[in-house]
């Protein structure tokens, strides 16, 4: 009858008959998957042991490199065809792709992903700048051991430590007590931590000592760095070079309120105000003047520029004056550096060159525009350094006007940039002499 379900005995047939199908199936996709595996593993289809074993046969030396403690794991493996291509390749050494791609496909993990700061060597995927390929000496296949290897590129760190009376123990030990060699998922300068946890796994914060060097202040979740240098200073306690006078004179309660305060952290006044007390000449001349930079108004005040306890640069910087500048003004240090590093700009001004922003700008107030020192750009700020009467025999002056703009005088900024003009030459606005002069000079452009 219709509707009605099949009999069981004519089903088990069918089933048997299906079972057999998805078995033979599943059967014939294992077989193809190890297939490509194996095709995968050997994808140049070598013979036994040509992957690497006969490559010995013509690299004879390459065997007593292999006697070294630390061996990379392919070049073990005799699996040289892991990075190189054993017929021909558009790399050089017969890589199998591009140098800065091979690392990558067996240690991707080195990297975090969005690293909030990454060593320019891997970022360039420079790994053999620090790492032997095949084998080494070193742990890790580093070509060189210890703080060599880092301080053969961070010389000026390198000169730093040497230099300095008192050492930082961690430092000596070995870089990679504090830092990442590859990259940090969340903090500057490739720490490992951020400060102070990295600073409390050696130094004790609730000893009794800590307390008396730090005036009973409680401190031990402030940025130690805020004072001390981590890489050795020649004064005690590795504090900065530039120390602020209250804090070298142990005279804490004069910004901040008392150490036994509800607030012992907390500063008796806000921005410049604090500040006034003991730099009232300068801040009253500064706000004197028809042009006040505008950090100084704001409730940081002198801090967007300068650290409260100790510098690593003078004046209490919180960098270089490129660095501090840069904050707010990364358009015009940018422009600087392009400016630097293009050949054709061997005439560079000296404060571009140097990154000497305060060499024509006064970083706290002026009567001029731009925070000049004094009212011409021109005459009497290049004059500093060039002696403009002889620089040219173009006339310039007050008494020349400027055909693009009646309302301008022909001076040194009418065809040159202060702070650099990128790829341009000269610091040129534009992009050859015939085109700077052509832009007053119509009659003279070539049609």
């Amino acid at each position: 009858m219709r509707g009605m379900p099949p009999d069981r005995k004519t089903m088990k047939p069918d089933l048997i008959r299906m079972r057999h199908i998805v078995l033979m199936l599943f059967f014939i996709m294992c077989v193809f998957m190890i297939s490509v595996q194996a095709s995968t593993e050997n994808k140049f289809r070598l013979k036994p042991g040509a992957k690497g074993e006969i490559c010995l046969k013509c690299h004879e030396p390459f065997k007593e490199k292999l006697k070294s403690a630390f061996v990379h794991t392919p070049v073990k493996n005799g699996e040289c065809s892991g990075c190189h291509n054993p017929h021909t390749s558009a790399e050089g050494k017969l890589l199998d792709t591009v140098s800065t791609r091979i690392c990558d496909s067996c240690h991707r993990d080195m990297v975090p992903e969005n690293a909030h700061s990454m060593h320019k060597l891997v970022a360039e995927g420079n790994c053999v700048q620090c790492h032997d390929p095949h084998a080494s000496g070193n742990k890790g296949i580093l070509v060189k051991g210890g703080n060599e290897l880092c301080l053969d590129c961070h010389k000026e760190t390198a000169d730093k430590i040497k230099a300095a009376r008192f050492k930082h123990k961690p430092v000596n030990e070995n870089c990679m007590n504090c830092h990442n060699p590859h990259a940090s998922g969340k903090l500057d300068f490739l720490l490992k931590e951020d400060i102070p946890a990295l600073c409390i796994k050696c130094h004790r914060t609730d000893s009794p000592a800590f307390g008396r060097q730090h005036m009973n202040y409680p401190v031990a979740a402030s940025r130690c760095n805020a004072c001390h240098d981590s890489h050795g200073s020649n004064r005690p306690a590795i504090i900065f070079e530039d120390v602020h006078a209250p804090v070298a004179e142990k005279k804490c309660n004069q910004c901040h309120e008392e150490a036994g305060s509800q607030a012992p952290l907390a500063t008796k006044k806000k921005g410049v105000e604090l500040c006034r007390g003991c730099h009232k000449d300068m801040i009253d001349t500064a706000f004197s003047k028809n042009r006040v930079h505008w950090p100084m108004l704001d409730r940081d005040g002198c801090l967007n520029c300068h650290n409260a306890h100790a510098a690593r640069q003078k004046k209490l910087l919180t960098g270089t004056v490129l660095y501090v500048c840069g904050k707010c003004h990364a358009d015009t240090v940018e422009l600087q550096h392009i400016s630097k590093i293009n050949p054709k700009n061997p005439g560079l001004c000296k404060p571009v060159k140097e990154g000497d922003c305060v060499s024509c700008h006064s970083p706290h107030a002026s009567d001029y525009m731009l925070l000049t020192e004094k009212p011409s750009m021109s005459f009497d700020i290049c004059n500093k350094c060039h002696d403009w009467k002889t620089h040219s025999t173009h006339p310039v002056g007050e008494k020349i006007i400027d055909p693009r703009n009646k309302n301008l005088s022909v001076d040194c900024i009418s065809c040159h940039r202060a702070c650099g003009t990128a790829n341009k030459p000269a610091m040129s606005q534009f992009e050859s002499v015939t085109e700077t002069c052509i832009q007053c000079h119509k009659e003279l452009e070539r049609r």
